[in-house]
């Protein structure tokens, strides 16, 4: 990389990163800087010498036209369109009246049309842009002019100038904070508009500065600000402060940005030092781009090759016509001579040439692009008007903001997600504790009655009201007086940093820095234990009624690094303790020996709570001495006070005091999903769809969440963390990363091949025998010579499940060109990805790195201001209508109110509507070829002259989202397949009629070989083999349907009769010449059997290869559709499905997520800084205005998920009748009897089958003599009617049996087959090839 050198060297951390990434574009403003800026100087109250610089306004533009520009740019932009040049200059070519065999109006309406309907949308979006604009460039900020507050709107502002913000107000520009009305120069701001952080963050002034709060002594500031130039680091802020000869370190603490809120602060001052688009906000915002589908990118090259063929025809016509008119139509130049200017046969040729090119131009047609758009309009409308995609809740439907991308949806191949507010609700509740050994929390029977929630009130008349608890062993624990159980909660009401605002007797409003340490102070109030205030050497609490006041000894605070805050009171009585929390793994090696017995018992509580997906603390206390009190105190002070290592001195007397401590016991506490968010990500995993997490939060909430909602599990091969802050240390990271995966892989292939020699030998197998087994993935089969290749280095060929999680410094450096290839290498062999500490920019410039290295499809979404960049970024962006705003629904393509809407608009809308467009390019384009190659054949005797399955089976079957990924159904192969069956009826079409009408008469004797004969003929059977054809094509008929396929066959037979009647002729005699020759040749039989034999020739070839494919090698749709009939056919009112369905609509029961072995999780992963102990002890901060707190619903059921994870890795042995557990549809509700075909449903799109179904149903006879009677439903669950075969099949003795019938359910969900055998022949497990031993 090139270095400028003359840019001062402490600006090039900063400056670097700016000037690689400048081509990312801002969100606009009117001032451009003609150099690159080094530095920026500021000083305030001086407009005068700020103007200099040529600093950027305040103002805002986002918008792409203007009234004067519209016109020129929007057509350009259209023009740029391959299709829209091509029809303008044919267009151009049909204005020359010697070539022009067709009227100029027939292409100008159409390409005028469809210009104009563009240019209104592109207009409409940009007058909402404008709109956006104006309203945020006249928002009104109060500026210091000439020593007096002047009201001045935002778009006045000018670097230098001194603002005057008030209590929730949006802060105007970067500020550098001056002063406030809080004591010390504090205020409090939001930034959930910049990082998506819902939690408070505090900022201070500098202390020469804190003073200056009134306007008189803000007006007299003189000050000069030296910091870096404008750049996109949010949590960096480098500069100088020079007042009064002496200088003052700036750093981000000092500074309000753009997008933040000022909270619980009445007003403060601040410095303008970047404005309009300099700002950070900005700097992190991605310009808008214009979307294009790959079915739009390759229409545009088919379009070209169209064009070349096009050309080709009309160079042979031409050829043809010089040759012609050279030998043949010089002999009748008598009566038919050359029109002027043609003087000889080569001009005659060359116009001849264009002529073509007109006449067979109908091969792309200027209505393909109505039609798409048209296709497009009505999709985006069924999104629209999905009920199922409604929120009842939020009063939201899920909205199609675009009518370009929804083919798109059905070709998804990475879904990079945000966190808080997409996948999160940001809602934590104390759910489940441990004290004393003894465990407490939800009480939950999901087949009895659910238990009653707790009333604290009349216990604790300051409980809090939505608090939700339901074990009331708790409540009596501390009603009796148990010491261990109230010395629990009164820790969790002294160790916290919460502030707390009384506003009348008993309602309090507790502030707190994260929401889980809230949630933990909450749990104690209502258990008796109520902290009500504090000073900087005080915390006072009312336990059990009673108030006491214990004083403040130290703050030991916490950071990523210890994992753990304690404080240190003393109460009334004089006894000093310490009291502690943290992380287990950090806190229990600091007990007391004597806890070795309670610390095993916790120990194993911890893992179960961390089994339910919860976030767990550890507690400790420990009880000081006067002496070790004082002598602690005194090298903490010396600590404190030390110039130099400040931090790892503090670090080994914080270190120090705790130790040997007394365990407590252990909270647990619930990261609140949002609802079915789980179940979407296992659902879209199926579906071969990749998710990453893209998060401004730290990485133990990343990390939490991961395994939350499932996609980290304790399954996994490996979780690789990247954390290093140097290129080299990244790039060894990584390396050893892919290092490690193709080791363990190897070490799995190893470990298949000792299984694969086991399986032969244990079928009786010997050597030289042929066979083969499933290998569990799709439809392959593994034999004896082709197993998986070796992880011999290339990264595609890694199995095993991988998670890479890596932080926002060492991202910065993977995104470096000369590592960016090692990161997505890296990355895209791990089957999730978590970015921790990410920017908006960066997260933008991860999915920019995916659709360069991967090609493939993307999908960003998210909910708040800081997901922009990211959304616009994507092929197809989201917005969720959630609680940071409507900014990323305003950014985005489409939007609804909840994340599990996402698997119903991709494997439903988007797989429909990919599918749907591509059966209509297919026949499109078949049909312009059969028409406009008649037209080419004719030139050679004329001299020349010129659906699917229902929605539920989509998602019960993801295997079926495939072929959009792979781009099965719409390609360049499928496109000339297209092309040629095109020809080959335009051959048909043409030939047939000619040769028979040559020599056939009508019954009167006169000859039917006339033009107009020969062209009714040829046209009708053209319209009855295309309007076959479509209906060949129909998957689903519906009266739309039969009314537009057929009524467009009777209203060509209107049309025609019309062009031939004397009505017209009356009209219009040079043009409709032809009186009754429609009703004269549709009158002879020999036509219609010429029809008849036409249509015969060009669809039973169809027919037959349709007929022989679906028979030989269906596909996976053609199978789900077949079983859908076989059981609609056979279904009896008795039959019942197996189990109920997920349907998205809501929690089904109290029961905890998933299964995660024995990781447990650190509660404080919403901690997003270092803690705020340092400001409470020094009193800095104990004036606070209060903030609400928003306590949201119900948390819901995923006991499908947990079934759906243990089959896709444990072993499950089958039994000797060939029985394997399933996989529950999480939909229908039903589970079809389908084929037992080892490769049903296990493939892709293109995967053959092998075995049809009914063999399904036979061989579940066989192996089950109980099968015939009919089943009984196991459980009182919801369940819905199926086949009594299915039904029968279904029936087992062992508690969640299943027959082999139902084995290609499992392979649907999980992209395998069950092992193809129903002898009691051993066998090996029917996962033993997708996990083997290692």
């Amino acid at each position: 990389m090139t270095v400028l050198t003359d840019i001062p060297e402490k600006w090039l951390p900063v400056v670097l990163p700016i000037k690689k990434k400048k081509k990312a574009g801002f969100g606009g403003g009117k001032s451009k800087k003609k150099r690159t800026e080094e530095e920026r100087r500021v000083k305030a109250n001086d407009r005068e010498h700020n103007e200099k610089f040529q600093y950027a306004n305040n103002c805002i533009v986002t918008s792409k036209y203007n009234i004067l520009t519209f016109l020129p740019v929007n057509l350009f932009e259209q023009f740029q369109e391959v299709a829209n040049t091509y029809f303008l200059f044919l267009l151009i070519l049909q204005l020359i009246p010697q070539i022009s065999s067709l009227s100029w109006f027939t292409t100008i309406v159409p390409l005028a049309l469809v210009l104009s309907i563009t240019a209104v949308k592109d207009a409409t979006d940009d007058y909402f842009r404008h709109k956006s604009d104006n309203q945020v460039n006249n928002r009104q900020s109060q500026v210091l002019i000439r020593g007096s507050l002047q009201n001045e709107k935002w778009m006045n502002v000018k670097v230098g100038d001194i603002i005057k913000l008030e209590n929730n107000q949006f802060v105007a520009a970067d500020l550098l904070l001056l002063s406030s009305t809080e004591p010390h120069g504090l205020c409090y701001i939001e930034t959930a508009e910049l990082d998506g952080e819902t939690n408070m963050k505090v900022r201070q002034s500098v202390s020469v500065t804190a003073e200056l709060g009134d306007p008189n002594n803000l007006a007299s500031f003189d000050g000069e600000v030296v910091c870096e130039p404008p750049n996109n680091k949010l949590d960096r802020f480098c500069g100088t402060l020079y007042w009064r000869e002496k200088k003052y370190p700036l750093t981000n603490q000092n500074m309000l940005l753009r997008g933040c809120v000022l909270r619980n602060t009445e007003a403060c001052y601040g410095l303008v030092i970047f404005a309009g688009p300099d700002t950070k906000l900005m700097q992190n915002s991605g310009r808008t781009k214009f979307k294009r589908t790959s079915i739009d990118r390759l229409m545009n090259t088919l379009v070209l090759w169209i064009f070349g063929f096009l050309v080709c025809m009309g160079v042979i016509l031409a050829v043809g016509n010089a040759v012609w008119e050279r030998e043949v139509g010089s002999l009748f130049q008598s009566y038919l001579p050359w029109d002027p200017p043609v003087d000889n046969f080569m001009f005659s040729a060359f116009l001849s040439f264009w002529s073509y090119i007109i006449i067979l131009n109908t091969v792309v047609p200027i209505s393909l692009y109505v039609s798409v758009e048209v296709i497009r309009l009505g999709h985006s409308y069924f999104i629209n008007w999905d009920r199922q995609m409604f929120c009842s809740r939020c009063n939201t439907a899920a909205e199609s903001r675009t009518t370009t991308l929804n083919e798109e949806l059905g070709q998804v191949e990475y879904i990079f997600s945000d966190k808080t507010g997409t996948l999160t609700q940001n809602i934590m509740t104390f759910n489940k504790c441990s004290i004393n050994g003894q465990t407490y929390g939800e009480v939950t029977d999901p087949l009895g009655k659910q238990p009653k929630r707790l009333d604290f009130t009349p216990f604790n008349p300051l409980a809090n009201p939505d608090f939700c608890f339901y074990d009331e062993k708790l409540l009596e624990s501390v009603k009796v007086g148990d010491l261990h159980t109230h010395e629990f909660f009164r820790l969790l009401s002294l160790c916290h940093t919460v502030m707390s605002e009384e506003k009348s007797e008993g309602e309090l409003v507790y502030k707190a820095q994260s929401p889980d340490e809230g949630a933990l102070v909450t749990a104690a109030r209502n258990f008796g234990f109520v902290f009500r205030s504090r000073t900087p050497g005080t915390i006072t609490t009312t336990e059990m009624g009673r108030t006491v006041t214990y004083s403040l000894l130290a703050i030991l605070d916490f950071n990523n690094i210890r994992k753990r805050m304690s404080v240190i009171v003393r109460n009334p009585e004089g006894r000093i303790c310490l009291y502690c929390k943290g992380a287990d793994t950090v806190l229990l090696e600091r007990l007391h020996p004597c806890n070795q017995e309670l610390m095993s018992i916790t120990s194993d509580h911890l893992n179960e709570y961390g089994a339910d997906g919860l976030r767990t603390l550890a507690l400790a206390y420990r009880e000081l001495s006067e002496d070790e009190w004082e002598a602690w105190s005194e090298s903490h002070r010396c600590a404190d006070k030390a110039t130099d290592c400040r931090e790892d001195r503090l670090a080994a007397a914080y270190d120090k005091i705790e130790q040997d401590m007394k365990l407590l016991g252990a909270t647990a506490i619930e990261d609140k999903l949002q609802e079915g968010v789980p179940e979407t990500i296992a659902l879209l995993s199926l579906a071969n769809i990749k998710i990453w997490v893209l998060t401004g939060d730290k990485q133990e909430t990343a990390v939490n969440i991961g395994y939350s909602c499932k996609m980290l599990t304790d399954d996994m091969t490996e979780v690789f963390i990247i954390g290093g802050h140097t290129v080299q240390s990244v790039r060894q990271e990584l390396r050893s990363a892919r290092e490690r995966m193709m080791e363990l892989s190897r070490g799995k292939t190893e470990g298949m091949e000792a299984w694969a020699e086991a399986c032969f030998m244990g079928n009786g197998m010997k050597d030289g025998q042929e066979g083969d087994c499933t290998t569990g993935r799709g439809s392959k089969q593994l034999h004896c010579s082709s197993l998986p290749p070796s992880a011999s280095g290339d990264m595609d060929s890694i199995s095993g499940e991988f998670a890479l999680i890596i932080s926002g410094h060492s991202l910065a450096h993977a995104l470096e060109a000369d590592m960016e290839a090692e990161f997505v290498s890296t990355a895209c062999a791990c089957k999730a990805v978590i970015c921790c500490r990410v920017t908006p920019l960066q997260k933008a410039q991860v999915v920019e790195l995916i659709k360069k290295h991967k090609k493939a499809v993307t999908l960003a979404i998210g909910d708040g201001a800081n997901d922009v960049s990211m959304i616009k970024s994507a092929h197809i962006g989201v917005g969720i209508s959630g609680q940071e705003g409507i900014q990323a629904v305003l950014a985005s393509d489409y939007s609804f109110a909840q994340f599990r809407f996402l698997q119903r608009l991709l494997l439903v809308h988007g797989r429909w509507s990919y599918l749907r467009m591509c059966r209509f390019l297919c026949y499109f384009f078949y049909k312009n070829f059969a028409f406009t190659m008649v037209h080419f054949w004719f030139g050679f005797f004329c001299g020349f002259s010129a659906q699917d399955v229902p929605d539920h089976r989509s998602l019960e079957y993801p295997k079926l989202y495939e072929p959009g990924q792979l781009n099965l159904l719409f390609n360049k192969k499928e496109f000339f397949i297209c092309i040629t069956q095109g020809i080959y009826t335009s051959v048909v079409l043409f030939f047939v009629p000619y040769a028979v009408l040559s020599d056939a008469t009508q019954s009167n004797g006169v000859p039917l070989a006339d033009y107009q004969t020969f062209a009714v003929t040829t046209a009708t059977a053209l319209v009855i083999v295309v309007s076959v054809q479509i209906a060949l094509d129909t998957g689903f008929w519906t009266v739309f349907n039969h009314m537009f396929v057929w009524g467009s066959v009777g209203s060509y037979f209107t049309i025609m009769f019309a062009l031939h009647s004397q009505t017209l002729f009356r009209i219009f005699p040079n043009q409709f010449r032809f009186i009754g020759s429609a009703q004269n040749t549709l009158l002879q039989p020999v036509v219609w059997l010429t029809i008849a034999l036409a249509t015969a020739v060009c669809v039973v070839p169809v027919l037959a290869f349709r007929f022989l494919k679906l028979d030989l090698k269906p596909q996976l749709s053609d199978t789900v559709r077949h079983t859908q009939l076989v059981r609609q056919k056979r279904r009896k009112p008795g039959g019942r499905s197996i189990g109920g369905a997920w349907r998205g609509t809501g929690s089904v029961s109290e029961g905890r997520l998933g299964a995660r072995g024995g990781s447990r999780r650190s509660g404080y992963a919403f901690s997003h800084q270092e803690g705020f102990g340092e400001l409470i002890t020094s009193g800095k901060n104990m004036r606070l205005s209060s903030l609400a707190l928003a306590n949201f619903a119900s948390k819901h059921s995923s006991s499908w998920i947990e079934t759906l994870r243990r089959k896709k890795t444990n072993h499950t042995p089958p039994s000797t009748s060939g029985e394997c557990s399933p996989a529950p549809s999480n939909v229908s509700g039903t589970c079809p009897a389908l084929s037992n075909s080892s490769s049903v449903l296990g493939g892709s799109q293109e995967t053959p089958i092998e075995e049809e179904t009914d063999a399904a149903v036979v061989l579940s006879s066989s192996s089950h003599p109980a099968a015939s009677e009919p089943a009984e439903p196991r459980a009182p669950a919801q369940v819905a009617p199926v086949d009594s075969s299915t039904s029968a099949a279904a029936r087992t003795d062992s508690p969640g049996g299943w027959t082999r019938s139902l084995e290609t359910v499992q392979e649907a969900l999980f992209g395998r087959r069950g092992c193809a055998s129903a002898s009691s022949t051993q066998v090996p497990p029917c996962d033993a090839t997708e996990t083997p031993p290692h």
